[in-house]
């Protein structure tokens, strides 16, 4: 129950994203990677959706990055996959690949493992590219994972409905 709960309180918010886009005539693609999908899911709970989202493409894996989005070897390479140049180029695809106005990504150590000192677990990258606009940022989420891949969600959706609100 916990989970529809949570679940359930990030709705209004995707509804508030959906609702600018539509007001602006945009159109959103998204990129996920640690969130493994969840934000389209959010997004596609609001009925409608389909007149602005025109997809997420969940890009688990390094080669899966490289392929769908054209996210560079070399930036994989130099930085990692969470990474905020990584991000930016997930979000670049997104709308490369979508063809859309607004493209958005993640990427992160959803946990519990794969954190190190310098990467540690709940690391999130999240990025928004439009047309004049690109914007990143960092997080360090402190739940597990599940709660670590809604924290990521809602940090997308605020980023969106922020640029939404000042585009």
């Amino acid at each position: 129950m916990a989970q529809q709960d949570e679940s359930a309180a990030l709705y209004p918010l995707a509804a508030e994203v959906g609702e600018r886009l539509r007001g602006r005539g945009l159109t959103l693609g998204l990129a996920e990677s640690c969130t493994g999908g969840l934000i389209g899911s959010l997004i596609t709970d609001v009925a409608g959706s389909s007149d602005y989202f025109m997809g997420s493409a969940v890009t688990y894996s390094n080669e899966a990055k490289e392929r769908v989005l054209r996210v560079r070897h070399a930036t994989l390479v130099e930085h990692g996959a969470v990474s905020a140049q990584t991000a930016e180029e997930m979000a670049r695809g997104a709308r490369r690949v979508f063809g859309t106005a607004v493209g958005a990504s993640v990427t992160g150590i959803a946990g519990p493992g794969g954190g190190t000192a310098a990467k540690p677990t709940g690391l999130t990258y999240i990025h928004l590219s439009a047309s004049g606009a690109e914007l990143g940022e960092r997080h360090i989420f402190p739940a597990d994972r599940i709660g670590n891949k809604r924290l990521a969600a809602e940090a997308v959706l605020r980023l969106l409905l922020r640029y939404l609100e000042e585009a």
